[in-house]
């Protein structure tokens, strides 16, 4: 099992860290090239735009988009932004998860939080029957999903936070800055 990593912007050096604890190889997808022999790929959070702009200038769209059709991906925060279909404005997306995705829905950065989720497919994935903590930073919300897509995870207002479509995974949060490896666990089950 190999796992890449999108390693254009954002937190990766995070995500590879709980991939590493969990004994998974990994490698830091940059060029098309580094997704050859890639079981699947996470795209981290940092800036949807930003990591947009260069997947253009690396060449990497079209690539990530047919890998998408047969790999799991796993999309946090921006990176779920960038997996969706749409967020209601015009950037670079790879529109490979029929979901509409609202861009900083909490709003700016001091607004960010803390707060613990009752997640069932977790719970069943991994065996344990805690809550998991999630991170959110200045962080998307879910605001509808495709027919075809379920939701993982929404908060009590119903907002919804992590869903699924198939092997493609979307979070608004950041289980990387967690020191919980569950959400990792569930990925490497998506990709296997």
């Amino acid at each position: 099992m190999k796992i890449g990593v999108l390693a254009l912007q954002g937190d990766f050096a995070e995500h590879i860290s709980m991939l590493k604890k969990i004994g998974v190889e990994t490698v830091e997808v940059r060029l098309p090239k580094h997704l050859d022999g890639v079981d699947g790929l996470i795209i981290p959070g940092g800036e949807s735009t930003t990591i947009g702009k260069l997947a253009v200038i690396y060449e990497l769209m079209e690539p990530l988009k047919e890998f998408g059709k047969s790999h799991a991906i796993w999309g946090t925060c921006a990176g779920a932004i960038f997996l969706s279909k749409d967020i209601g404005r015009d950037q670079p997306l790879l529109g490979l998860m029929d979901i509409k995705v609202q861009r900083n829905a909490f709003g700016r950065q001091v607004d960010s939080f803390e707060t613990d989720l009752e997640i069932d497919e977790l719970f069943k994935a991994t065996g344990t029957e805690h809550p998991y903590h999630a991170v959110f930073i200045r962080a998307p919300i879910i605001e509808s999903v495709g027919a075809k897509v379920k939701v993982l995870a929404a908060l009590e207002d119903g907002r919804i936070i992590a869903a699924q479509e198939g092997k493609l995974l979307a979070t608004s949060f950041h289980p990387e800055l967690t020191g919980d490896t569950r959400f990792h666990e569930y990925f490497i089950s998506l990709a296997s």
